[in-house]
């Protein structure tokens, strides 16, 4: 009886011990995890008012935080354009990060049928933009790299820690049928990132009962179901989905576009009724959905 109480003592004082390691666990991840808040909260603080005035539609610091970025990751952030975000995530990622901008293949543009100046000034912020971002004045941050979506670079294989795509699927759908190109930048992403890697969405969302019409991109919106589809058919797993960007006044019909609202306001004069209405919906209903490489 003595040898089962001694054994009984050891287990408990084995368990007891598990217990506290993951505890402690617990409290170093809750540490780190209010320290990254604070020091995102800095940078947030940091930039300029024009930028500021979009938070409360775009959620930075609780969007980054649902898509699990912290200091020190490697990220591909697709078509980065003026850098809105890059410019937060560049200080945050901070000297021992890296941030690649990933841009739309040069045969992309002129899809869009906006005439050869459209896609030319497009094709040439694409190759400039790794020397425009010399000019953010952001120091000690991220180091910067550049790339093509469709084709990233092999040098990131199995490197990457998470891929954005903030308001950046749409036309990869849209297009899809011409170039394959979320097809593409799928196979790809799923190459770079690490097994356990995330893949962040935020990404204009259509009702589920608009016709396919109206969801294929080409307004702008997508559908979550199609968009979760896809991305599952891709290899995939669905880990988490927030309301965080969403907006329930935005309720997209027959020719309505995304760009009808702010910041845009396309096909409304300032100071109409109309122009006034779109202001009061506010920006897009956004789907904000986090997938993972499986491990």
């Amino acid at each position: 009886m003595k040898s089962f109480a001694i054994m009984g003592t050891a287990l408990a004082l084995v368990l007891g011990g598990c217990a506290s390691i993951e505890a402690g666990k617990e409290v170093a991840m809750k540490e780190v995890a209010a320290k990254n808040a604070a020091a995102l909260e800095t940078i947030l603080a940091a930039q300029p008012d024009d930028a500021k005035a979009r938070y409360d539609a775009r959620n930075p610091a609780e969007t980054l935080a649902f898509f699990g970025i912290e200091p020190g990751m490697t990220v591909v952030e697709a078509l980065p354009g003026g850098g809105w975000y890059s410019k937060i995530l560049v200080p945050y990622l901070g000297s021992d990060g890296t941030l690649v901008g990933a841009h739309y293949p040069n045969d992309l543009w002129p899809r869009f049928g906006f005439g050869e100046e459209f896609s030319n000034g497009a094709i040439a912020r694409t190759e400039g933009w790794l020397a425009s971002t010399e000019e953010w004045g952001v120091e000690g941050g991220a180091a910067i790299q550049t790339a093509i979506l469709t084709d990233l670079p092999d040098a990131l294989n199995g490197s990457v820690d998470a891929v954005l795509f903030i308001r950046a699927l749409h036309n990869l759908n849209r297009f899809e049928a011409e170039g394959e190109y979320m097809k593409k930048t799928l196979a790809e992403t799923m190459a770079v990132l690490k097994p356990g890697g995330f893949f962040g969405i935020v990404q204009h969302e259509a009702p589920e009962s608009n016709p396919e019409a109206l969801t294929n991109g080409s307004a702008g919106y997508l559908k979550k179901s199609a968009v979760i589809a896809v991305f599952e058919a891709a290899g995939f797993e669905l880990v988490g989905d927030s309301d965080v960007n969403s907006n329930a006044k935005d309720v997209p019909g027959e020719g309505d576009i995304v760009w009808r609202l702010p910041p845009s306001f396309n096909g409304t004069e300032e100071g109409t009724p109309e122009r006034e209405a779109m202001a009061a919906i506010g920006e897009s209903n956004r789907m904000t959905l986090k997938f993972r490489k499986p491990s």
